[in-house]
């Protein structure tokens, strides 16, 4: 970044923030390159950009000084940074006296175990609980069919590379889709096979298609709440998705990592719909305990058992024993229940408020008129297709706002692909949502070329327009 567009950034902050209010008059030229000992050229050209930004505007005789903005808000204070990109819990919710306790009990009661290696499937004490919270969300598995995994990304590396039963090699993925499957699939190079995934839920006669051709070793995908457009599929897909399953013996593996985060009541996963073993079902800690404690259950099919164990011991023996003990621990005093309920509400509340600012600039702005309403903590606001991304996670960074933009959640080359940013408020505070959302707004209508009315950013130049459909359609919702 040159000298003028740090000095432009710095000024934008101070704007943003209130250090620097609405008609407040900024420094003259010769002082502000005396103050940051830059040129007085560079002066001018930061207050060049912040006028052409509507930041600043200029007084003949007089000088320059800052325009009214369109947030309302202080917004980020000097320093601050605000994370809407990570899916991590928040860190300020966790309470790690009670997790510490937990953690030197499980170090006196198995403090023998950590000097050997543990058993194939996971702690059996850490089992038996997990096996009781999965019959709470219709997940019934045998013992022996449940595995612990060093995460859901362990889960999914040993089944993109061991061998299935049929000896399929193509794998199914929703696009967009989760991103570090993505990224594992190119690197194994994996043939792969894209579906559309859009609020009005998945392309079934596309997916059947593929099933008969008896080449799909599984197809992978997020039912409920999906990552990254938040939305959840509806009980009348789920139940045509097992239908096809068993009909043309294809394995779906349903990864339900924010299954703990469901504040409705019959809303169930595939795995519920399985009458015959084809639903591999997997279930992560990391997005309610923290991500550090790599733990995640995989709920298998008798035929996948006994090599799924031997492919996990190849890659890592067993999982971390003191992380399952003190998981173990946390769960039977009944402190992960209790911490559920207070993530639940805390989850809700800042759902509320995503909505209710999305909603706020959705009456003056056409975009974000066009984000999806889900029932989640994060959302993606559609772009239009030549808009310039980069640039806007640049200026965001610039004001220490961190950002995803959807590239990654893709694969290379599919035809599938938008333009479009992710919003993940997981991680920020209640009061700090409405402000931070407005100055994102203020970013991309400085980044918009032409009108919203303009061709360029009409629905009708974006592919399959259908995907942004409004609140009122029952698929949205997924509560049926």
């Amino acid at each position: 970044m040159s000298k003028h567009e740090q000095l432009a950034a710095l000024l934008q902050r101070q704007i943003a923030s209130g250090i620097r209010p609405a008609g407040a008059r900024l420094p003259s030229i010769r002082k502000m390159a005396e103050q940051h000992s830059c040129s007085a050229a560079t002066v001018i050209r930061a207050y060049e950009q912040l006028i052409r930004e509507h930041f600043v505007y200029v007084v003949d005789r007089s000088g320059y000084y800052v325009a009214a903005q369109h947030q309302t808000a202080p917004a980020i204070a000097e320093g601050e940074q605000i994370d809407i990109a990570s899916a991590a819990p928040a860190a300020e919710l966790f309470p790690f006296d009670d997790f510490q306790g937990c953690l030197n009990q499980a170090m006196k009661l198995y403090r023998d175990q950590l000097f050997t290696y543990g058993t194939a499937q996971g702690l059996p004490a850490l089992l038996h609980e997990v096996r009781e919270q999965l019959e709470r969300v219709q997940v019934f598995a045998r013992p022996s069919n449940l595995y612990i995994t060093s995460g859901v990304q362990q889960a999914l590396s040993i089944l993109t590379m061991m061998p299935f039963p049929g000896g399929q090699q193509r794998i199914m993925i929703e696009q967009p889709g989760y991103h570090l499957l993505i990224e594992l699939l190119e690197s194994l190079d994996v043939p792969v096979v894209e579906v559309e995934r859009t609020s009005c839920g998945l392309n079934m006669e596309k997916i059947e298609q593929w099933f008969q051709t008896g080449e799909i070793k599984f197809f992978y995908l997020m039912p409920r709440f999906h990552n990254p457009l938040g939305h959840s599929l509806a009980a009348v897909d789920k139940k045509k998705l097992v239908v096809l399953a068993e009909r043309y013996d294809v394995y779906l593996v349903e990864d339900d990592y924010l299954a703990d985060l469901e504040q409705h009541t019959g809303i169930d996963p595939l795995y519920a719909y399985d009458r015959s073993d084809h639903v591999i079902y997997l279930k992560s800690y990391s997005k309610m305990l923290f991500p550090g404690l790599r733990i995640g259950v995989a709920v298998l099919p008798d035929c996948l058992t006994a090599t799924f164990s031997r492919y996990k011991k190849l890659l890592d023996i067993d999982s971390s024993v003191l992380s399952q003990a003190a998981l173990q621990m946390y769960i039977k005093n009944g402190m992960y229940a209790r911490y559920r309920r207070l993530m639940v509400e805390a989850y809700r509340r800042r759902t509320k408020r995503l909505h209710a600012a999305i909603c706020e600039l959705a009456a003056s702005d056409p975009l974000f008129a066009r984000v999806y309403h889900i029932d989640a903590v994060h959302a993606v606001l559609p772009l239009p297709d030549n808009f310039p991304m980069s640039a806007l996670l640049r200026r965001l960074q610039e004001l220490n706002i961190v950002a995803d933009s959807l590239d990654r959640y893709f694969m290379k080359d599919s035809p599938y692909h938008w333009n479009g940013l992710r919003i993940n408020v997981s991680n920020v505070q209640e009061g700090r949502i409405a402000p931070t959302l407005q100055i994102v707004a203020a970013q991309v209508r400085r980044l918009i070329a032409m009108p919203l009315a303009s061709p360029m950013n009409s629905t009708a130049d974006r592919p399959d327009s259908n995907r942004l459909r409004d609140a009122a359609d029952p698929v949205n919702q997924g509560n049926e």
